[in-house]
């Protein structure tokens, strides 16, 4: 049996938009398995955490806040374990996941990154992108207008000047993509992986999944979708994540969007015994590390 001390931090529910009951129970439902294979697992908010009220060594969390991120990072460096990693987290916000996807060369859209407050219609008439996705790029989406469907560059144009008068600085722009919207699932070091249609299933956030509708059922590789998010997640430094794809008509992936620690709402009860075992690996492989550098 595990024997360890975990502070689990909550996301604050700002953070949370239209998702904060998901949120908290796929957390607590985790927090309890842990607690089933013997840890014990104190639960904070974001705000005990960014007041110093954490004093144990092994963290679990699903934080957003600027502050804890940090604060995450200070005590990764300090020798904590932290899952997921307070870098990771960073990473899945909007302009870094753009820039380390492409890198790193899984499949993703035409993208554009610009300053909002820039001119972008001729850059944007010259890469042939009309319809598309502005995507705040310097944090994660906290209102449904933090990303916007838009239809032409003009319209690109009026979004972006809507986002520098709100004070975001930076925005993403993805070519829109046609063909079956996919969410899913998953955790590394894990058989657990869990894909649907959210349109279908009336999952939804903001109502944006309106924009590809109801699914045709195209064709795709479903070992090749895990690969590529298995994949996204090293890269980005995730443990926990989740995220969205499109399948195009000819069968070939790409992925949309990236995130650490989703909600799993449609596939709670089942993730969550994955989640302990996930997290009580990635502690034990953690401790062997640190371990072998003393």
């Amino acid at each position: 049996m595990a024997d360890f001390v975990i502070a689990g931090i909550m996301r604050a529910g700002a953070y949370s938009p239209n998702h904060i009951g998901n949120d908290a129970a796929i957390f607590n439902a985790t927090a309890e398995q842990l607690r089933k294979r013997g840890c014990t697992v104190n639960i904070y908010s974001e705000d005990q955490f960014i007041n110093g009220k954490v004093k144990e060594r092994i963290i679990i969390n699903m934080c957003r806040e600027q502050k804890s991120i940090h604060l995450l990072q200070k005590l990764e460096d300090e020798g904590c374990i932290v899952i997921n990693s307070g870098y990771g987290i960073e990473n899945c916000t909007r302009e870094r996941m753009t820039r380390l996807l492409i890198a790193n060369n899984i499949p993703y859209p035409d993208s554009i990154m610009v300053n909002t407050n820039e001119a972008v219609i001729d850059e944007l008439k010259k890469a042939k992108i009309n319809n598309c996705w502005i995507k705040r790029g310097d944090f994660h989406a906290m209102h449904k207008e933090d990303v916007s469907y838009v239809r032409h560059a003009e319209e690109a144009q009026e979004v972006l000047q809507e986002y520098f008068y709100r004070g975001i600085h930076r925005a993403v722009i993805n070519r829109h993509l046609v063909g079956d919207l996919i969410k899913f699932y998953g955790m590394t070091d894990s058989p657990f992986f869990y894909w649907f249609y959210p349109f279908d299933e009336g999952h939804s956030k903001y109502g944006l999944e309106a924009i590809n509708g109801k699914s045709k059922g195209i064709d795709f590789d479903i070992e090749y979708l895990k690969n590529i998010c298995h994949k996204a997640a090293e890269v980005l430094d995730v443990k926990v994540y989740g995220g969205d794809c499109i399948v195009s008509p000819d069968g070939s992936i790409r992925i949309i969007d990236f995130n650490d620690w989703p909600s799993f709402a449609p596939c709670r009860n089942e993730a969550a015994p994955f989640l302990a075992k996930c997290i009580l690996n990635a502690i034990k492989a953690k401790q062997n590390q640190l371990n072998e550098k003393k």
